[in-house]
Protein backbone atom coordinates (compact mmCIF):
# COMPACT_ATOMS: atom_id res chain seq x y z
CA UNK A 1 0.00 0.00 0.00
CA UNK A 2 1.30 3.32 -0.94
CA UNK A 3 2.55 5.74 2.11
CA UNK A 4 0.57 9.29 2.06
CA UNK A 5 2.99 11.78 2.54
CA UNK A 6 2.65 13.76 6.20
CA UNK A 7 4.52 17.00 6.56
CA UNK A 8 4.45 19.76 8.86
CA UNK A 9 1.46 21.43 7.61
CA UNK A 10 -0.65 17.99 8.32
CA UNK A 11 0.55 17.52 11.68
CA UNK A 12 0.04 21.45 12.70
CA UNK A 13 -3.80 20.67 11.41
CA UNK A 14 -3.77 17.14 13.42
CA UNK A 15 -2.68 18.91 16.64
CA UNK A 16 -4.80 21.51 16.77
CA UNK A 17 -7.97 19.12 16.06
CA UNK A 18 -9.41 19.15 19.77
CA UNK A 19 -6.38 17.42 21.63
CA UNK A 20 -4.14 19.29 24.40
CA UNK A 21 -0.80 17.24 22.39
CA UNK A 22 2.23 18.81 24.33
CA UNK A 23 5.30 17.15 22.27
CA UNK A 24 5.72 14.79 19.62
CA UNK A 25 8.25 12.04 19.10
CA UNK A 26 9.22 11.05 15.31
CA UNK A 27 9.61 7.87 14.83
CA UNK A 28 11.98 6.52 11.39
CA UNK A 29 9.81 6.50 8.03
CA UNK A 30 12.30 5.41 5.65
CA UNK A 31 11.46 8.87 4.38
CA UNK A 32 14.00 11.71 2.75
CA UNK A 33 16.99 9.36 2.54
CA UNK A 34 20.45 10.58 1.20
CA UNK A 35 20.38 9.52 -2.87
CA UNK A 36 24.55 9.49 -2.18
CA UNK A 37 27.05 8.93 -0.36
CA UNK A 38 27.77 5.74 2.30
CA UNK A 39 24.30 3.26 2.02
CA UNK A 40 24.73 3.16 5.96
CA UNK A 41 24.09 6.77 6.01
CA UNK A 42 21.49 7.26 3.58
CA UNK A 43 18.51 7.84 6.74
CA UNK A 44 20.84 10.44 8.09
CA UNK A 45 18.87 12.47 5.38
CA UNK A 46 15.35 12.18 7.08
CA UNK A 47 16.80 12.99 10.47
CA UNK A 48 18.48 16.49 8.91
CA UNK A 49 15.08 16.79 7.73
CA UNK A 50 12.81 16.18 10.67
CA UNK A 51 15.16 18.50 12.65
CA UNK A 52 14.14 21.11 9.92
CA UNK A 53 10.49 20.72 10.66
CA UNK A 54 10.80 20.90 14.10
CA UNK A 55 12.40 24.54 14.07
CA UNK A 56 10.49 25.50 11.39
CA UNK A 57 7.90 24.43 13.98
CA UNK A 58 8.97 26.44 16.47
CA UNK A 59 9.45 29.48 14.13
CA UNK A 60 5.98 29.62 13.47
CA UNK A 61 4.17 29.36 16.84
CA UNK A 62 3.09 25.95 16.91
CA UNK A 63 2.44 25.45 20.51
CA UNK A 64 3.41 21.94 20.50
CA UNK A 65 7.19 20.91 21.05
CA UNK A 66 7.40 19.12 17.41
CA UNK A 67 9.91 16.39 17.14
CA UNK A 68 11.22 16.96 20.69
CA UNK A 69 13.04 13.75 20.14
CA UNK A 70 13.69 11.44 16.86
CA UNK A 71 13.88 7.79 17.06
CA UNK A 72 16.20 6.90 13.74
CA UNK A 73 17.15 4.60 11.47
CA UNK A 74 20.45 2.44 11.32
CA UNK A 75 21.22 -1.15 10.84
CA UNK A 76 22.44 -2.91 14.01
CA UNK A 77 23.28 -5.54 11.70
CA UNK A 78 26.79 -3.53 11.05
CA UNK A 79 27.41 -4.21 15.15
CA UNK A 80 30.46 -1.98 16.41
CA UNK A 81 30.33 0.06 13.21
CA UNK A 82 27.61 1.40 13.85
CA UNK A 83 29.34 4.27 16.46
CA UNK A 84 29.91 6.48 12.68
CA UNK A 85 26.25 6.18 11.82
CA UNK A 86 24.80 7.34 15.33
CA UNK A 87 27.64 9.90 15.40
CA UNK A 88 26.14 11.22 12.05
CA UNK A 89 22.03 11.24 13.02
CA UNK A 90 23.45 13.01 16.74
CA UNK A 91 25.48 15.64 14.47
CA UNK A 92 22.16 15.79 12.00
CA UNK A 93 19.45 16.84 14.73
CA UNK A 94 21.52 18.25 17.83
CA UNK A 95 19.93 17.49 21.12
CA UNK A 96 16.96 15.55 19.32
CA UNK A 97 17.91 12.04 18.94
CA UNK A 98 16.60 9.39 21.39
CA UNK A 99 16.85 6.27 19.75
CA UNK A 100 17.03 3.63 16.58
CA UNK A 101 14.74 1.62 14.96
CA UNK A 102 15.60 -0.99 13.08
CA UNK A 103 12.44 -3.03 11.86
CA UNK A 104 13.00 -6.45 11.99
CA UNK A 105 9.42 -7.29 10.38
CA UNK A 106 10.16 -10.87 8.11
CA UNK A 107 8.73 -12.00 4.99
CA UNK A 108 7.08 -15.35 5.09
CA UNK A 109 7.31 -15.70 1.41
CA UNK A 110 10.87 -14.57 1.31
CA UNK A 111 13.65 -17.45 1.90
CA UNK A 112 16.16 -14.43 2.44
CA UNK A 113 13.78 -13.21 5.09
CA UNK A 114 15.53 -13.92 8.35
CA UNK A 115 12.57 -13.88 11.45
CA UNK A 116 15.39 -14.23 13.93
CA UNK A 117 17.63 -11.47 12.72
CA UNK A 118 17.42 -9.54 16.41
CA UNK A 119 19.64 -12.66 17.66
CA UNK A 120 22.43 -12.46 15.54
CA UNK A 121 25.62 -11.57 17.35
CA UNK A 122 26.32 -8.53 15.27
CA UNK A 123 22.73 -7.37 15.87
CA UNK A 124 23.17 -7.34 19.50
CA UNK A 125 26.45 -5.70 19.37
CA UNK A 126 24.32 -2.62 17.75
CA UNK A 127 22.24 -3.28 20.84
CA UNK A 128 24.74 -2.77 23.21
CA UNK A 129 26.58 0.40 21.63
CA UNK A 130 22.82 1.82 21.75
CA UNK A 131 22.92 1.74 25.34
CA UNK A 132 26.61 2.82 25.89
CA UNK A 133 24.76 6.00 24.59
CA UNK A 134 21.71 5.85 26.53
CA UNK A 135 19.55 5.50 23.16
CA UNK A 136 16.27 3.77 23.16
CA UNK A 137 15.78 0.58 20.35
CA UNK A 138 12.13 0.64 19.09
CA UNK A 139 11.26 -3.02 18.32
CA UNK A 140 8.79 -3.51 15.30
CA UNK A 141 7.98 -6.82 15.00
CA UNK A 142 4.96 -9.25 14.02
CA UNK A 143 3.80 -10.94 16.70
CA UNK A 144 4.77 -14.20 15.62
CA UNK A 145 8.23 -12.96 16.34
CA UNK A 146 7.42 -12.16 20.19
CA UNK A 147 9.83 -15.16 21.32
CA UNK A 148 12.62 -13.79 19.55
CA UNK A 149 11.73 -10.55 20.77
CA UNK A 150 12.04 -11.89 24.54
CA UNK A 151 15.16 -13.43 23.85
CA UNK A 152 16.98 -10.32 22.18
CA UNK A 153 15.74 -8.16 24.95
CA UNK A 154 17.16 -11.18 27.87
CA UNK A 155 20.58 -11.02 26.10
CA UNK A 156 20.66 -7.30 26.17
CA UNK A 157 19.43 -6.30 29.35
CA UNK A 158 21.38 -3.47 29.02
CA UNK A 159 19.28 -1.76 26.48
CA UNK A 160 16.08 -0.05 26.70
CA UNK A 161 13.24 -1.47 24.48
CA UNK A 162 10.25 -0.30 23.26
CA UNK A 163 8.01 -2.38 21.96
CA UNK A 164 6.01 -0.94 18.92
CA UNK A 165 2.07 -1.15 17.74
CA UNK A 166 1.11 -3.42 20.96
CA UNK A 167 3.85 -6.43 19.94
CA UNK A 168 2.70 -6.24 16.16
CA UNK A 169 -0.74 -7.59 15.70
CA UNK A 170 -1.15 -8.94 11.92
CA UNK A 171 -3.60 -10.12 9.94
CA UNK A 172 -2.64 -9.79 6.38
CA UNK A 173 -1.19 -12.16 4.25
CA UNK A 174 -0.09 -14.99 4.83
CA UNK A 175 -1.89 -14.68 8.56
CA UNK A 176 -4.79 -13.11 6.60
CA UNK A 177 -8.25 -14.40 8.29
CA UNK A 178 -5.66 -15.36 11.96
CA UNK A 179 -5.85 -12.45 13.93
CA UNK A 180 -8.02 -14.14 16.67
CA UNK A 181 -6.46 -17.47 16.55
CA UNK A 182 -2.85 -15.98 16.87
CA UNK A 183 -4.79 -13.89 19.80
CA UNK A 184 -3.90 -17.07 22.99
CA UNK A 185 -0.40 -17.27 21.91
CA UNK A 186 0.36 -12.99 21.53
CA UNK A 187 -1.60 -12.85 25.43
CA UNK A 188 1.54 -15.48 26.53
CA UNK A 189 4.32 -13.77 25.21
CA UNK A 190 2.86 -10.45 26.07
CA UNK A 191 3.06 -11.33 29.38
CA UNK A 192 6.07 -13.26 29.08
CA UNK A 193 7.55 -9.94 27.94
CA UNK A 194 5.95 -8.06 30.20
CA UNK A 195 8.53 -9.57 33.13
CA UNK A 196 11.71 -8.26 31.76
CA UNK A 197 11.98 -4.38 33.37
CA UNK A 198 13.93 -2.87 30.50
CA UNK A 199 10.66 -3.20 28.02
CA UNK A 200 8.10 -0.30 27.51
CA UNK A 201 5.23 -0.65 25.55
CA UNK A 202 3.61 1.49 22.80
CA UNK A 203 -0.44 1.22 22.72
CA UNK A 204 -1.68 1.81 18.95
CA UNK A 205 -0.74 0.59 15.31
CA UNK A 206 -4.81 -1.02 15.24
CA UNK A 207 -6.02 1.94 12.82
CA UNK A 208 -3.76 0.91 9.94
CA UNK A 209 -3.71 -2.01 7.26
CA UNK A 210 -1.77 -4.31 8.63
CA UNK A 211 -3.99 -5.33 11.73
CA UNK A 212 -6.61 -6.25 8.86
CA UNK A 213 -9.84 -4.63 10.56
CA UNK A 214 -10.17 -2.81 7.20
CA UNK A 215 -12.47 0.13 8.83
CA UNK A 216 -10.82 1.77 5.40
CA UNK A 217 -12.94 -0.32 3.22
CA UNK A 218 -15.82 1.29 4.49
CA UNK A 219 -18.44 3.92 3.19
CA UNK A 220 -17.92 5.61 6.78
CA UNK A 221 -14.95 5.69 8.78
CA UNK A 222 -15.49 4.24 12.32
CA UNK A 223 -16.12 6.58 15.40
CA UNK A 224 -14.06 6.72 18.63
CA UNK A 225 -16.36 4.18 19.94
CA UNK A 226 -15.91 2.22 17.36
CA UNK A 227 -12.53 1.89 17.67
CA UNK A 228 -12.23 1.00 20.98
CA UNK A 229 -14.93 -1.91 21.33
CA UNK A 230 -12.84 -3.58 18.43
CA UNK A 231 -9.40 -3.61 19.86
CA UNK A 232 -9.93 -3.05 23.64
CA UNK A 233 -8.51 -7.12 24.36
CA UNK A 234 -5.40 -5.66 23.11
CA UNK A 235 -4.80 -2.70 24.76
CA UNK A 236 -6.47 -3.91 28.03
CA UNK A 237 -4.04 -7.02 28.05
CA UNK A 238 -1.24 -4.76 27.06
CA UNK A 239 -1.63 -2.52 29.85
CA UNK A 240 -2.84 -5.26 32.40
CA UNK A 241 1.03 -7.27 31.70
CA UNK A 242 2.98 -4.05 31.45
CA UNK A 243 1.33 -1.36 33.94
CA UNK A 244 0.16 2.05 32.93
CA UNK A 245 4.10 3.47 33.98
CA UNK A 246 5.65 1.36 31.55
CA UNK A 247 2.96 1.87 28.46
CA UNK A 248 2.40 4.77 26.61
CA UNK A 249 -0.46 5.93 23.99
CA UNK A 250 1.12 6.16 19.95
CA UNK A 251 -0.40 7.99 17.34
CA UNK A 252 1.13 6.08 14.73
CA UNK A 253 0.26 8.86 12.15
CA UNK A 254 0.16 9.01 9.34
CA UNK A 255 -0.28 4.96 8.78
CA UNK A 256 -2.93 5.37 11.28
CA UNK A 257 -4.98 7.80 9.37
CA UNK A 258 -6.04 5.65 7.14
CA UNK A 259 -9.01 4.79 9.17
CA UNK A 260 -9.79 8.03 10.87
CA UNK A 261 -8.54 10.77 11.68
CA UNK A 262 -6.07 12.66 14.59
CA UNK A 263 -9.20 13.19 16.93
CA UNK A 264 -10.98 10.08 16.57
CA UNK A 265 -7.93 8.00 17.59
CA UNK A 266 -7.12 9.68 20.33
CA UNK A 267 -11.00 9.56 21.57
CA UNK A 268 -10.62 6.26 21.35
CA UNK A 269 -7.84 5.68 23.24
CA UNK A 270 -9.54 8.16 25.95
CA UNK A 271 -12.42 5.89 26.21
CA UNK A 272 -10.33 2.50 26.71
CA UNK A 273 -8.53 4.24 29.81
CA UNK A 274 -11.91 5.86 31.36
CA UNK A 275 -11.73 3.17 34.34
CA UNK A 276 -8.16 4.35 35.31
CA UNK A 277 -7.13 6.44 37.63
CA UNK A 278 -6.29 10.28 37.03
CA UNK A 279 -2.44 9.39 37.32
CA UNK A 280 -2.49 6.13 35.10
CA UNK A 281 -3.78 8.16 32.76
CA UNK A 282 -1.68 10.54 32.82
CA UNK A 283 1.67 7.92 32.52
CA UNK A 284 -0.22 6.33 29.68
CA UNK A 285 -0.95 9.59 27.83
CA UNK A 286 2.35 11.55 28.36
CA UNK A 287 4.69 10.49 31.48
CA UNK A 288 5.69 7.23 29.94
CA UNK A 289 6.80 8.64 26.75
CA UNK A 290 8.48 11.61 28.29
CA UNK A 291 10.29 9.01 30.55
CA UNK A 292 11.25 6.68 28.27
CA UNK A 293 12.48 9.01 25.41
CA UNK A 294 14.41 11.39 28.18
CA UNK A 295 11.72 14.43 26.78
Amino acid sequence: MMREEYLLDDLAADLASGHNIEATIFVEAEARHRTDGPPELAAVGETEFVHAVALEAKQRGIPTEVAAGIVAHASLDLGAAVEPVLDAHDEAAPGRLRGIRDMAVFDRMNPASDPHRMLQPAFQEGLRRLAARDLTFDVYVWQVQLPSVIEMVRAVPETTFILNHLGGIVGIHPWKGQREALFPQWKRDMATLAREPNVYLKLGGMNMFIPAFDWHKGARRPSSETLANATAQYFDHGIAVFGPDRCMFESNFSPDKLSGSYRTLWNSFKLLTKGYSDAERADMFAGTARRAYRI
